[in-house]
């Protein structure tokens, strides 16, 4: 059984700084899982922070972020599969993998060693059909090759359902059965939900001010529909219904600002299910400096290696 490290938390917490500086102590490489991050060009909206992983003078390998374009389907399914070719290749080469985020579904696909037999529901994809006809949709489906059942086409939602099963074979025919079983030592930076909104606040307040709007405009001048960028959700569902103007600053800022409240509610509730069947987090006070979060995390790794 092969071993990780693994970073989690709500957005705000300081995952990356404190996954950056451990790795820098035991010669590791961080694996990201974050759904967002993998989008090129999406930095200040998915909090990437890459300069974080330089300092003193040398720089944390990092992997999974950047490897998508702004528009692309990425899944949970995808993630796995490429999660697995980084894991072995940090291993490979004696290096110790940390895997730092806060998609609790792409955390949990890990630790939890999900076993992908059926086709995800894709609702990227979903929404590109909803405008097609059902002549369109099966024009479309053919263009995969025969059709498997002639009964995909009787109904409009087993054809949307037959072309979500054929692009998914087509985007992963190497995902591989025989995957490492992984033992994964989990921390979580934790503070109190107040303390959590104000930071969320502050970033946000920061984000707006220092290139967020621009990095929308930019998104959207590549040719990026805004029903692309909205699809995202969060920073990008409303600083592209501002910058389109549907909505004016205040109310973008306010139902933004609420909106990434709600989301770090609902990591930490995802954590909470993941505890209830049985995976432990160590988990870590946030108020605490790094130097002592650091020392908390040998504490307990010496322990599990002892």
């Amino acid at each position: 059984m092969e071993h990780l490290i693994t970073i989690l938390g709500a957005t705000a917490t300081g995952k990356t700084r404190l996954a950056v500086e451990l790795a820098s102590l035991i010669d590791g490489e961080i694996i990201s899982a974050d759904s967002r991050q993998v989008y090129r060009g999406m930095d200040i909206g998915t909090g990437k922070d890459i300069e974080e992983y330089s300092f003193d003078g040398k720089t944390i390998p990092y992997h999974l972020i950047d490897i998508v374009e702004p528009g692309y389907e990425f899944n949970v399914f995808e993630f796995h599969r490429d999660f697995h070719k980084a894991y072995q290749d940090v291993v490979s080469r004696g290096k110790m993998p940390i895997m730092c985020g806060g998609s609790g579904l792409y955390l949990d696909a890990v630790i939890s060693g999900y076993k992908f037999n059926k086709v995800p529901l894709n609702e990227f994809l979903r929404k590109n059909l909803e405008d097609l006809s059902d002549e369109e949709l099966i024009k479309k489906l053919k263009s995969y090759g025969p059709l498997h059942n002639v009964t995909d086409i009787s109904e409009r939602h087993r054809l949307v359902r037959a072309i979500e099963i054929a692009e998914f074979e087509r985007k992963n025919k190497d995902i591989e059965d025989d995957l490492l079983e992984i033992n994964s030592i989990n921390f979580g930076i934790r503070f109190e939900r107040e303390t959590v909104r104000r930071r969320v606040t502050e970033r946000l307040e920061y984000r707006l001010e220092n290139g967020l709007i621009d990095e929308v405009r930019t998104l959207l001048d590549s040719g990026l529909k805004p029903d692309q960028l909205i699809f995202y959700g969060l920073e990008y569902k409303y600083v592209t219904m501002l910058v389109t103007h549907q909505m004016e600053y205040n109310e973008m800022f306010t139902l933004l600002n609420t909106a990434i409240h709600q989301y770090a509610k609902k990591q930490m509730t995802w954590y909470r299910k993941m505890e209830k069947k049985g995976i432990k987090i160590h988990w870590i006070d946030g108020n605490i400096n790094l130097d002592h979060k650091i020392a908390v995390v040998l504490g307990i790794l010496r322990n599990y290696q002892g």
